[in-house]
């Protein structure tokens, strides 16, 4: 049992997309001794059922608001967590936005897109293959993003789904062919995109079968905002990335 004051080590903030919920469970289920989560939430779209190119361009001013209202917890960092809402934008809008984040929050800031390429600097992937559960038009800003970011996209698959309850929930199996099906010899990491998919539970069969790291958004976003919360944890059972 967690021992009053929760989050005596670390609180870590999480602006979360409003239709989804599994990015909340696996950040509470990967929590290392003494840190917590405190969520808010802004809504992807009027509709989840059929979402948008433009729903995700424009999340700003609603994330923007949810951060001010989230800083007034004393929290340790805060994440944004959406992968395709924070690259769709390009590399420089999503830097920019990190940076207004903290100009608010006055604490430090990411997001689930920065949080990728900082898991690969960390792990030192160039050559990366990335399975998304969304349409080509969505993965073609996806290519953009990480291309401008530095990074080589030996493979780019997607399900074609803009429904953000459909991709909440798809199965284990699912999530499992999508990652084994992307990957190709040349990359050095298989990356699963989107922070509605339950991965983290698949993390460490994938790496045992597929013999190279393979990054989550859900992890990634944990252990980015763990770091920059100067928090070190090492967990099990969520990847190589936390022996970084």
């Amino acid at each position: 049992m967690e021992y009053a004051p929760y989050g005596w080590r670390g609180k870590i903030g999480l602006i979360y997309i409003a239709s989804a919920y599994s990015m909340e469970v696996e950040f509470a289920n990967m929590a290392p001794k003494g840190v917590t989560t405190h969520t808010t939430r802004v809504a992807l779209s009027e509709d989840p059922n059929n979402f948008t190119v433009d729903d995700l361009k424009g999340l700003k001013e609603d994330l923007l608001d949810a951060t001010k209202l989230l800083a007034q917890a004393p929290l340790n960092a805060i994440a944004f967590g959406c992968t395709s809402g924070s690259f769709v934008n390009g590399a420089n809008y999503d830097r920019e936005l990190v940076k207004q984040m903290e100009q608010i929050a006055k604490v430090p800031c990411t997001t689930t897109a920065t949080a990728v390429v900082e898991a690969c600097k960390a792990l030192q992937i160039n050559n990366i293959a990335i399975a998304t559960p969304y349409s080509e038009e969505v993965n073609k800003l996806a290519y953009q993003y990480f291309t401008e970011s530095g990074l080589t996209i030996t493979n780019i698959t997607g399900l074609g789904i803009m429904n953000d309850y459909t991709i909440s929930n798809l199965g284990i199996d699912s999530i499992f062919q999508m990652a084994t099906e992307v990957n190709t010899a040349d990359a050095d990491a298989v990356f699963l995109s989107c922070t509605g998919l339950s991965a983290v539970p698949l993390i460490e069969v994938l790496e045992e079968d597929l013999q190279k790291p393979v990054i989550t958004s859900n992890q990634a976003t944990f252990w980015h905002a763990l770091r920059i919360s100067q928090i070190g944890s090492k967990l099990k059972n969520c990847g190589q990335l936390f022996d970084r």
